[in-house]
């Protein structure tokens, strides 16, 4: 199994916005200023996490993302399989036609390397992720990165 940039960006920016929508919505620029992922490929993410179910988006002034669900009942998972990543380790997709139309000799370890990881990241969710000290640590600095982004546009002497 390889994760994509895809599927990182998405499990990344998730993460972001289950920190920061908790007091407001969060708008794809702040994720991607934060995070240093390109808005156009956000807004491609968060599409397909729109029709998933995961994410809202709200309109107006003060508009942006919230999430559709509670932090407990959204997994890793979920996320990455909703923006169309494979977590899938055989290089057949599972249909076991690897080697001329049959298995291969190592199918059968290649399918239970994708169970493990799958059961792995289907057992974490976004509120588990966020109790940790060291996620909050990081949020916390992204934040203060970005506000110095900012002030710097806005005062560039």
């Amino acid at each position: 199994m390889r994760l994509t940039t895809k599927g990182r960006y998405a499990v990344t920016a998730m993460l972001d916005l289950a920190f920061h929508s908790q007091i407001k919505p969060v708008t794809l620029t702040d994720i991607a200023t934060r995070q240093t992922i390109s808005l156009s490929y956000l807004e491609q993410l968060f599409a397909r996490l729109r029709r998933a179910g995961m994410v809202k988006g709200v309109r107006g002034p003060g508009g942006g993302y919230k999430l559709c669900r509670k932090t407990s009942d959204i997994n890793i998972a979920e996320i990455i399989t909703a923006v169309d990543e494979s977590l899938d380790s055989t290089k057949c997709g599972g249909e076991a036609n690897c080697q001329k139309e049959q298995a291969c000799l190592t199918h059968d370890l290649w399918v239970g390397l994708s169970e493990q990881i799958r059961d792995y990241l289907e057992d974490i969710s976004l509120a588990d992720l966020l109790e940790k000290n060291q996620v909050q640590d990081v949020a916390k600095r992204q934040d203060h990165n970005a506000q110095h982004t900012i002030e710097i546009y806005r005062h560039p002497d």
